[in-house]
């Protein structure tokens, strides 16, 4: 690793800073401008939406069953087990649910994105996008945003359920309580306020993952190996913006609902 004195490293993060803003600001820009790549968008969404199906549904069954077996044993000290449906259903919709969604979607398609855009700057096929008139942006940039965006909404809906589930599953089968108290008793503990929140999360988490991925793909430098480096870092820094976000958009969401 070369070694840079310390106002070059500054200097380098503030470009990168700026490049991704401007990336980012391109994407949502081309939204109203022609040509709109429409079916380049369905194509991302299947790879994106349907092929992350399976894991984040898997990942968010075993974390309601989890969060139901480690609330259990604190809600039976104080006899009330029973609430545990309110529990599982606040901790999945507002918090669990958008976040895990979003960090599996970022471990499989932000370095997806990172990858493919990284070989096609490598081989020379971006340059060629240019030199044929084409906007690499709007062309490869936009309709991932797009989609990960709309499939990061639909994914988080089926993962909160498959995460309450997970939680009837131990309450019923574990725990021994009845599945229609439980059933109710996560649908009454549900406000406006913590529906809204858990289906706004992810919406910024997906431009988030789908901005990354295509910003490091994008940025891809000495050739294979720089592909390497750009999948890796495209996944790390999204899972940390994913992350450092969640608390500013869980605080800002509070303080315009007045909750």
């Amino acid at each position: 690793m070369e070694l840079i004195s310390p106002g070059e490293f500054a200097k380098e993060k503030v470009q990168s800073v700026q490049d991704y803003v401007l990336l980012a600001v391109r994407s949502v820009a081309n939204l109203f401008r022609s040509p709109r790549y429409f079916g380049d968008a369905v194509q991302q969404a299947d790879i994106i939406g349907v092929g992350s199906l399976p894991i984040v549904l898997a990942a968010c069954f075993f974390t309601g069953a989890a969060l139901a077996l480690n609330t259990a044993k604190s809600l039976g000290r104080f006899g009330a087990l029973t609430l545990i449906g309110q529990l599982v259903s606040i901790g999945i919709v507002t918090e669990l649910g958008p976040v895990l969604a979003a960090l599996v979607v970022a471990g499989r398609n932000a370095s997806g994105m990172a990858s493919e855009l990284g070989s096609m700057i490598v081989t020379e096929q971006i340059d060629a996008m240019r030199a044929l008139g084409t906007d690499p942006v709007k062309k490869l940039v936009t309709p991932r945003v797009i989609s990960t965006v709309l499939m990061m909404f639909f994914l988080t809906i089926l993962g909160d359920f498959l995460g309450l589930l997970g939680g009837n599953v131990i309450a019923t089968v574990v725990l021994g309580l009845d599945s229609r108290q439980y059933w109710s008793s996560a649908w009454q503990a549900l406000e406006f306020s913590d529906v809204f929140t858990g289906l706004t999360k992810p919406l910024v988490f997906g431009f988030i993952i789908s901005t990354i991925g295509c910003y490091y793909g994008l940025s891809t430098k000495g050739g294979t190996q720089g592909v390497g480096r750009s999948t890796t870092e495209a996944v790390m820094w999204a899972m940390i913006l994913i992350i450092a976000v969640d608390v500013f958009v869980t605080r800002v969401l509070m303080v315009i609902l007045g909750s």
